[in-house]
């Protein structure tokens, strides 16, 4: 719990002081967002707000994570150090948050609303998701157990394997596997990104579902329980809820900022390195298919837009919605950004409210 707090702690202190240095440094050289053309019309006024911010909260969880580390390992309190787990969570975060970097890099010295072309977006997205997938599959602690698992799994691993006809086939499924949940969840945060506060508050409440995980799961690990028909085959399930506990503290931090009005927004840096954490944290804690239902926000936002454009094909130009993502046709509908933001944070507190009911309950039945 101590190693919780501190993360937290930290994470919320370097974000909430940075931040506003950054705003004054980013206002000065007048990086600021550039509005879409075909958004809605009340977002022009936002033109040239402040963006990027996921820079400072990337930072402060890294740096949380690993000061977070060396203060318990001063305490003498340190029981399992950095883990390979953890790593991997830094890696899929920093990396996808590097990707939107460059994205929003190229939106700001070329006065554009659109950043890398969508072959190169894709191709580094699935270097890193590629390199991450197969990472996870190596790294055995003394159990055997490695941070990934070829296992499908839901709330724990199922008894559908992908390594069925082999390792190697295993690998190349799993590699695909894991990238599609990786790009899903990526695309889902960045859709999610169109209002003040909205994605920040959503992924607040995700991160601090898999921190009561990954604290879950360690107190009921296999290796602490005599019954192996309810504990839990994870890793690092401790240092997950840790990384869980800092970034949810950087995002409070952040959410000061980026509530309405906001003063700065994530950009793709911060959306997409969100999205990264979270497929993360779905894959290594084992809870890939759960992850539907904790961040279903993001899900049903997702769906909007495959729903929108699939329909306008077959139908020839008509829409479903007024626009999409769903959170502009609200907009649209008459309802204000303020209503919006705080109706759809509702809606991802009951999703991960069931989430963690499915894992809770699912656990009592076992037992």
């Amino acid at each position: 719990m101590i190693a919780l707090i501190l993360g937290a702690g930290i994470a919320l202190v370097l974000t909430m002081v940075a931040m506003p240095l950054y705003i004054q440094l980013l206002t000065k050289k007048q990086y600021g967002q550039v509005v879409r053309d075909d958004g809605p019309n009340s977002h022009a006024v936002k033109s040239g707000t402040p963006t990027m911010g996921g820079v400072v909260f990337v930072l402060a969880v890294f740096v949380a994570y690993f000061a977070t580390h060396g203060i318990l390992a001063l305490m003498g309190r340190s029981s399992s150090g950095i883990t390979a787990s953890g790593l991997l969570v830094l890696l899929l975060f920093g990396g996808m948050g590097l990707v939107g970097f460059l994205d929003d890099f190229i939106k700001i010295f070329k006065k554009r609303s659109l950043g890398l072309r969508a072959w190169q977006k894709i191709v580094l997205q699935a270097v890193i998701g590629i390199s991450f997938a197969v990472l996870a599959l190596q790294f055995p602690n003394e159990q055997g157990l490695t941070p990934g698992s070829t296992a499908i799994s839901f709330l724990r691993d199922s008894n559908i394997d992908l390594a069925f006809a082999g390792p190697m086939l295993g690998l190349i499924l799993f590699v695909i596997w894991a990238n599609f949940i990786v790009t899903g969840t990526t695309n889902a945060v960045n859709l999610t990104d169109g209002l003040d506060g909205l994605a920040t508050g959503a992924s607040i409440m995700v991160f601090g579902a898999y921190t009561l995980m990954g604290i879950w799961q360690q107190n009921q690990a296999c290796s602490n329980m005599n019954s192996l028909d309810v504990c839990y085959s994870v890793r690092d399930p401790q240092d997950l809820a840790l990384l869980g506990a800092t970034l949810s503290g950087a995002l409070i931090a952040f959410l000061w900022f980026n509530a309405k009005p906001a003063k700065i927004f994530m950009g793709d840096t911060g959306s997409l390195a969100i999205g990264g954490a979270v497929a993360a944290f779905a894959i290594l804690s084992r809870t890939q298919l759960l992850l539907v239902v904790i961040a279903g926000l993001f899900v049903i936002i997702s769906l909007s837009v495959i729903i929108q454009v699939g329909y306008f094909k077959l139908s020839g130009g008509k829409r479903v919605f007024k626009m999409a993502p769903l959170q502009h046709h609200f907009e649209l509908s008459g309802w204000s950004e303020e209503n919006v933001v705080i109706r759809f944070w509702i809606l991802a507190g009951l999703f991960v409210a069931a989430g963690l009911g499915l894992f809770y309950s699912e656990w009592v039945v076992a037992l």
